[in-house]
């Protein structure tokens, strides 16, 4: 059984007729665009708006017309994946290099759906190292002030070479470690230059759908 792509599926049934749908990113992701493609050509009326250009490729390849984000005024439902998730509905995200862009769909976003498998689960955030968008401009100044804060930055490179996301940035993974403070973490950020957006996304989802061996469980959050 495929987990991905059971919790993809069930993630479709609360894209209702009419919605503005914001596209996440990633693996899990994958099947969700798939399954709501199947739902399109079915003749599900959606608008949608996507976190990142993969994921724009993708729906393109597949007949969905995606939308520029400027193009409309509202997000109904956003819908993504996570690289791990806390019981508070804590997550980090941002191991596919688009978390700034996701977390701008996820902030607009009436409704926020974090769809993932039972492995992305902890007690506490940390297990994940922590993504963040720096500016390239002065970037080895920024790296040096997040060492110094203590937090463990690493470049991430891709083929030998400084990655570059969408926004043309560089990511830094923060290796902070199982159980970390993430008030202390978050605030240590907040007061560094050229840190654009970190991967601390928290309690922003409605509910989240999880992927186990016996089916998709739905876990509602009880703050929204």
């Amino acid at each position: 059984m495929n987990l991905k792509e059971v919790v993809g599926k069930e993630a479709v049934k609360y894209v209702e007729d009419g919605m503005i749908v914001g596209l996440g990113t990633g693996s899990t992701v994958f099947y969700f665009v798939h399954a709501l493609a199947d739902r399109v050509k079915e003749g599900l009326n959606i608008q949608m708006v996507s976190t990142s250009i993969q994921t724009v490729e993708l729906a393109k390849s597949l007949g969905l017309n995606i939308k520029e984000l400027e193009e409309i005024d509202h997000i109904d439902l956003a819908v993504d994946g996570v690289d791990e998730i806390d019981k508070n509905f804590n997550a980090i995200k941002g191991g596919g290099a688009a978390l700034f862009r996701e977390k701008i769909v996820a902030d607009i976003a009436k409704e926020v759906i974090w769809i993932y498998d039972e492995s992305k689960d902890v007690e506490k955030l940390g297990k994940f190292n922590l993504p963040v968008e720096i500016l390239p401009f002065g970037y080895s100044h920024t790296v040096r002030k997040l060492t110094e804060a203590g937090l463990n930055p690493v470049i991430r490179k891709k083929d030998g070479e400084i990655l570059i996301t969408d926004n043309h940035n560089y990511i830094v993974d923060l290796h902070l470690g199982y159980g970390f403070d993430i008030e202390e973490v978050k605030e240590k950020l907040a007061n560094i230059v050229g840190v654009v957006e970190h991967g601390l996304f928290l309690n922003m989802c409605k509910l989240c759908i999880k992927g186990t061996p016996g089916g998709a469980v739905i876990i509602n959050n009880p703050n929204k």
